[in-house]
């Protein structure tokens, strides 16, 4: 059989296990599938009956392990550090883990198959979708996205203009073309197939990819896991494989030890992080690649290999590693270095400065384009069956008209030489018309008491900025635009809001703070994704929303002039107050409540910010206990409030 071959492609976050290439397998009806596929290592060719449409399909060839037939296990990964870049990654609409992520692992798929030199014999393929991805699939456009990936699509590249034209086709004729050369049926009600009821044991958002040839018999087959930010992994990487797994053209075993040898490297080029950080004007390029997400499983059985060539990212150790809070805050105080620091360090242990700064500004430039787009959109209706309004471009129009008053609170009450802040003035004072039309009324006690209130203006810009920001990006997500993911994007709005809002009314030195803002807020989030999960589906939204609040706070604390204590105690703050938050998607659409929820949740993050700046940094609850917290919160949570559309407001709001 054809030995997998891992390879670097160009994807962004995700990583995967060897796809199964049978020889000349026939899929059997019964319990033999499994025997035949168990058996395909050997030379020898089978011969059955394809397999009835509900069978499952197992994933049964591990790569080649050394002739030892005990190998040491793989050293774990210790530390929570990933590269800032596959935290923040570019993408479209509408959801990280039910779009970007499905798609990337549909381009792994094709990608594998044109690889091994099997793609011109593909003539169908199916696509199993199973959990979270079945039962919000539709609504979040999991269907459409794994169809582009399979055409050859990534989500950082894809014309997001042309995808429902292209589907619609696809729709028509029934066929696709795979990584754009090789043309094969497709049929929507036969080869696509929802598991509503059922999960695959690894993760809820689970997903199989099967290819046939022409006679039926099975070309190749995986497995992939969306677990959330656009990072997609399987079961196998992720036991035998720590954060950022960059996959090189052979496949070796390899001592585990040595590669993790240097984890006590020391500083390189330290003296950069002081100096002045300048944007790269021009946008980065590509890198082929494909990253695997932690795995915080011990490994039970024999492990996978590591690969002896790898790309440089997995072969450097963290310059300055740590794996939770508390350890950052020590490390921050050991090498005197804010947080920003600490990240950025890293950064250069894999990638120049030039790069680094070129990357951050692209992202944060996707970021700020989002905002544009969603405040200048001319389009009146969000997509699908809510029928959703789109209120950022004319809330933005208010606040450029100036129809947001500036006027003192209670100044609507000033009339008649009443004095601001008076019992009389705050009571009100009718005048004109509407004097006239009161007094032809008879007066009654409880008007003295309790007058009826005329109309006031709140004079706190703060809020409808950062209100606008968000609700703008959070749109340009629903209508699957492309934005960044922030940690994710169903979360996409509350950090480009937040950091928007210090850039255009704070700022003094916008591209350091661009720099400062967006590294600090990647560290709070690694800690996240090492301590629990940015995935909806397994902690509801607090994983989304109240992960990206954490994050914006201790970001905005930092720009602040925060110390690291503060810093900390912002981000506790922020994800706190986010404990239990569910993620109950009206018709699966990333829409109600999301939207909302990602103004609310930029202004809370801003609310934390100021509790913790205000205070000297010490706190009774701290950032880990929040974030174990988090965990056992998800984990203790009803499925049908994670990601399921099966309870909540999705069930209580009437879709007609």
């Amino acid at each position: 059989m054809l030995a997998f071959k891992p390879y670097c492609s160009a994807l962004s976050s995700g990583a995967h296990r060897p796809l199964t290439f049978p020889l000349q397998a026939r899929v059997a009806r019964d319990s033999g599938w499994r025997q035949s596929l168990q058996s395909l290592s050997t030379s020898t060719p089978l011969q059955s009956p394809p397999p009835p449409i509900t069978t499952p399909v197992p994933n049964p060839v591990v790569p080649e392990h050394s002739k030892d037939d005990h190998p040491e296990p793989e050293e774990e990964t210790k530390h929570a550090v990933v590269s800032t870049f596959d935290l923040f990654s570019i993408g479209i609409g509408p959801s990280s883990s039910h779009t970007v992520g499905p798609m990337r692992a549909a381009k792994i798929f094709v990608t594998d198959l044109k690889t091994h030199g099997v793609l011109e014999k593909a003539a169908s393929i199916r696509i199993d979708l199973f959990g979270s991805l079945a039962l919000t699939g539709i609504g979040h456009g999991t269907p459409d996205a794994i169809l582009m990936g399979m055409e050859g699509e990534s989500p950082e590249t894809v014309e997001t203009t042309t995808i429902q034209s292209r589907i619609k086709a696809i729709d028509e004729q029934k066929a696709l073309t795979l990584d754009s050369i090789q043309r094969i049926k497709f049929d929507y009600a036969k080869d696509l197939v929802y598991h509503y009821f059922e999960s695959l044991p690894q993760h809820p958002n689970g997903m199989r990819f099967c290819a046939f040839d022409e006679k039926g018999d099975l070309l190749a087959t995986n497995e992939y896991f969306s677990i959330g930010g656009g990072f997609v992994v399987n079961e196998r990487t992720q036991l035998a494989h720590g954060e950022n797994a960059y996959y090189m053209e052979e496949y070796e075993p390899v001592d585990a030890s040595a590669a993790h040898k240097d984890t006590s490297a020391t500083l390189s080029n330290s003296a950069d992080v002081d100096r002045p950080l300048s944007p790269s004007a021009s946008k980065p390029s590509l890198r082929l690649k494909a990253t695997a997400a932690t795995a915080t499983h011990p490994v039970a059985t024999k492990p996978a290999p590591v690969p002896q060539s790898r790309k440089q990212q997995d072969l450097a150790p963290a310059a300055l590693p740590f794996t939770n809070a508390t350890e950052l805050l020590e490390l921050c105080h050991r090498e005197n270095m804010t947080i920003a620091q600490v990240v950025y360090e890293n950064e250069l242990r894999w990638r120049s400065a030039a790069e680094i700064r070129e990357k951050t500004f692209a992202i944060w430039n996707t970021m700020d384009s989002a905002i544009k787009n969603g405040c200048l959109s001319t389009e009146a209706m969000l997509p699908g069956r809510l029928a959703v309004r789109r209120r950022a471009p004319g809330l933005y129009k208010k606040l450029l008209k100036g129809l947001y008053t500036t006027t003192p609170m209670y100044a609507t009450a000033v009339s008649g030489g009443k004095k601001l802040g008076s019992v009389e003035g705050l009571l009100g004072s009718p005048s004109g018309d509407e004097s006239l039309v009161k007094q032809a009324q008879p007066e009654r006690g409880i008007d003295r008491v309790l007058p009826k209130r005329t109309v006031k203006r709140l004079m706190l810009p703060a809020l409808d900025y950062l209100s606008v920001y968000a609700i703008a990006v959070n749109e340009e997500n629903a209508a699957g635009g492309r934005v960044v993911t922030a940690p994710t994007n169903g979360a996409a709005g509350v950090i480009p809001a937040v950091l928007k809002y210090y850039l255009e009314f704070i700022s003094e030195t916008p591209e350091q703070d661009v720099m400062e803002f967006l590294l600090t807020t990647a560290a709070i989030g690694m800690l996240y994704k090492r301590g629990a999960s940015i995935s909806a589906a397994e902690m509801g939204c607090q994983g989304e929303v109240g992960v990206a609040c954490s994050m914006a706070s201790a970001g905005f604390a930092a720009v602040m002039g925060g110390t690291v204590e503060q810093v900390e105690n912002a981000a506790e703050i922020g994800m706190e107050h986010n404990l239990g938050l569910t993620c109950d998607p009206i018709e699966g659409l990333v829409q109600i409540p999301c939207i909302e929820r990602n103004a609310l949740g930029a202004v809370k993050a801003v609310t934390a910010a100021q509790l913790a700046l205000n205070g000297d940094g010490f706190h009774r609850v701290t950032l880990d206990q929040v974030i174990e917290t988090m965990k056992q919160t998800g984990n203790d949570m009803q499925a049908k409030y994670k990601e399921t559309s099966q309870g909540g407001l999705s069930v209580c709001v009437p879709v007609c």
